[in-house]
């Protein structure tokens, strides 16, 4: 017999009024397991470290408490209260979205977003709102460390830091941009002097590797740790994928666009309000550009895109005016649409979480979906992590005519071997093969020709 968990409402919290009378005209009732772990406890004052994927509500459970304790009053009108750090601009628009929601029903309290990619008058409105204090800031790291050395920012009274995303941000390299804004906090920026004002720290991880531990133990404080299980896919999503050699995935691409994709369930599904992920950018590229050979209508995200241009496709895509997305996992993240068909992954991703978070952009909103990976020898044995991690094997479809012999999927090899010299010179698909014995013995001579180190010299 199972059990019904009973779930908190948020009145039943300790947030305040003011932000339970947003929450009631957002029809936000219900507490999530994350929400429910942390908001008292922020409330009250502790330092967190919660560890949740993304999609549990966790930009809600530190966003609630901390607006509710700045509209309760104590904290300076004219300085920074609050920061949150954000990896990408995706994001931090993203966490911005939500906080003008939130904070409907509240006065006096001012929010930014700061995020690179932007002209000078953006730049200029950000200046001003930094230096007249604005309450909440939204940033991304290296836009924020700009401002710092330009004096532009004062963290002398910064009473709430936050880190969303951290692991991602340490993967992008930010980690001493992160500890340098951390040194700074209660620095005033004339004197120099650190003052005696407590800072409360909250990061939020989806996974917990070394380098977030030791982030951790620098920043945080006596931490509440909260951990929520990371959740299965969606049952609506129908998961499968192509066991092929990697010269072959755009070819599948290909064949989808042309025949398009009938599962087991026998609905068919065209390569429409479709996104396709891959986790470098310049694949992405690659895979846009023989999209576009193809006559598909598609656009590209990824990191190399000025904001503009980043607004642009993703309206465009929303607006149903682009049929195809191709993105990059960084930049995936602020995706938020419901009607999106047909998830195709270019490439395993590394962590089980982004596999959940990448096909869980289908199947939303009570609707159907299928998500679709393509898996090469070097993407074997990631993908067995996450069967084994679904409880379940994912269903292997026949590879279409033209696309090569399937990959043995027994053998999991390290990433970086799994490419199969003598397929690809069976092949031909290297158009720079070379004789391994004929450029072994011109190495061989090169080295003899050279004259030998005299040591009495």
């Amino acid at each position: 017999m199972s059990q019904t968990i009973e779930r908190l409402h948020f009145d039943e919290t300790l947030l305040n009024d003011n932000i339970l009378d947003a929450l009631w005209d957002m029809h936000f009732d219900l507490c999530t397991p994350i929400q429910e772990a942390c908001i008292d406890h922020i409330i009250e004052g502790h330092d967190i470290m919660g560890v949740a994927q993304t999609g549990t509500g966790k930009t809600a459970a530190y966003l609630l408490p901390v607006l509710s304790l700045l509209d309760d009053g104590g904290y300076p009108e004219d300085a920074v209260n609050c920061l949150i750090m954000a990896p990408t601009r995706e994001l931090a628009q993203q966490i911005d979205q939500a906080m003008q929601g939130f904070s409907y029903y509240l006065d006096g309290i001012s929010s930014v977003a700061v995020y690179g990619g932007n002209d000078g008058s953006r730049y200029d409105q950000e200046v001003e709102a930094l230096r007249k204090g604005a309450s909440v800031i939204i940033a991304t790291p290296g836009r924020l460390i700009s401002h710092m050395q330009m004096g532009n920012l004062d963290l002398s009274r910064l009473s709430f830091f936050i880190l969303d995303e951290a692991d991602r941000m340490l993967d992008m390299g930010f980690s001493d941009d992160i500890l340098a804004i951390a040194k700074n906090i209660g620095v005033n920026p004339k004197t120099g002097v650190k003052g005696p004002v407590k800072c409360q720290t909250i990061m939020f991880s989806a996974t917990m590797p070394d380098n977030i531990n030791r982030l951790a133990n620098t920043l945080l404080h006596n931490p509440i740790n909260v951990k929520i299980a990371v959740s299965k896919p969606a049952e609506k999503i129908q998961q499968s994928a192509y066991l092929c050699h990697a010269p072959f995935k755009i070819k599948i691409l290909q064949h989808l666009y042309k025949e398009g994709f009938v599962p087991e369930s026998g609905q068919p599904y065209e390569l429409k309000r479709a996104i396709i992920f891959s986790g470098k950018k310049q694949r992405v590229k690659e895979i846009n550009r023989t999209l576009q050979q193809m006559k598909v209508n598609c656009g590209a995200m990824h990191s190399d895109l000025t904001q503009a241009e980043r607004d642009d496709i993703m309206y465009r895509f929303k607006a149903g005016n682009i049929d195809v997305l191709v993105a990059t996992d960084i930049v995936a993240r602020g995706i938020d649409i419901d009607d999106i068909q047909m998830v195709i992954n270019y490439d395993v991703p590394r962590d089980v979480e982004d596999y959940i978070h990448r096909i869980g952009r289908t199947a939303r909103a009570e609707r159907d979906g299928v998500a679709i990976t393509l898996v090469s020898e070097d993407d074997v044995m990631y993908f067995r992590k996450i069967e084994k991690f679904l409880e379940k094997t994912i269903t292997k479809n026949q590879l279409p005519d033209g696309c090569g012999e399937t990959i043995d999927y027994t053998k999991a090899q390290k990433p970086g071997n799994g490419r199969n010299k003598k397929y690809y010179k069976r092949n031909g698909s290297r158009s720079n093969n070379r004789n391994n014995d004929k450029h072994k013995q011109s190495r061989n001579q090169s080295r003899n020709q050279k004259p030998k180190h005299n040591k009495n010299t």
